[in-house]
């Protein structure tokens, strides 16, 4: 995306939770997906009301730095239904210079800092769809993003069944975690979590 572009469209995708990270990514290859990013630092802020209007209509708005690139997103309610496989939304985003002034201006506007969460993302691809790999202080997941046929031929190459599909967000995964360990972060960040920030590859 060139800086200043803005990309709009519809936002099919899937997460699943990763028991082993390095044998998941070693099937990609053989699949015909190629290396589009290494492993890169990622950092989303996400911005809402102080009534959180935004969360309460479905909706998101992110600013997210993702190695030395920013990215600002606004993600529109889910459009399928609740028992659909996958998550459908619209997404509109665009790359802009630096987030940090566009943070000021929206805590100008009454938009407020609601939630941080952090990752270290691969990211695939073939002629068709697009897999990301991400080590979070949570664990590891990888994302499928595509049509719905794509997802569901890619998923059952890969071993992974319908039922262990996942649609959360990462917030909402991350609420689910708190709710098992009782722990007291509040942003899904290494620092809060108390992990190094790091791939398990690198530590």
């Amino acid at each position: 995306m060139a800086l200043g572009t803005v990309s709009g469209k519809m936002e099919t995708e899937i997460k699943v939770r990763l028991a082993n990270r390095a044998a998941f990514t070693g099937q990609l290859p053989a699949m015909g997906f190629h290396l589009l990013t290494a492993e890169t630092k990622e950092r989303n802020v996400l911005f809402d009301t102080p009534e959180n209007r935004l969360r309460q209509r479905g909706e998101l708005l992110r600013i997210r730095q993702y190695g030395d690139r920013w990215i600002l997103t606004h993600k529109a309610p889910a459009e399928n239904s609740a028992a659909s496989a996958h998550k459908v939304r619209a997404e509109t985003e665009t790359e802009i210079e630096d987030g940090r002034p566009l943070a000021a201006i929206f805590e100008r506007l009454g938009y407020c800092p609601i939630f941080v969460y952090e990752k270290l993302r691969t990211e695939w691809a073939d002629n068709e769809g697009h897999i990301v790999v991400d080590v979070t202080p949570i664990g590891d997941f990888a994302e499928l993003e595509g049509e719905s046929e794509w997802i569901d031929r890619v998923a059952a190459k890969l071993g992974i069944p319908p039922a262990k599909y996942l649609k959360a967000s990462y917030g909402q995964l991350f609420q689910e975690w708190k709710r098992a360990t009782r722990h007291p972060a509040t942003n899904m960040t290494f620092a809060e979590i108390d992990t190094e920030g790091t791939s398990p590859i690198q530590r």
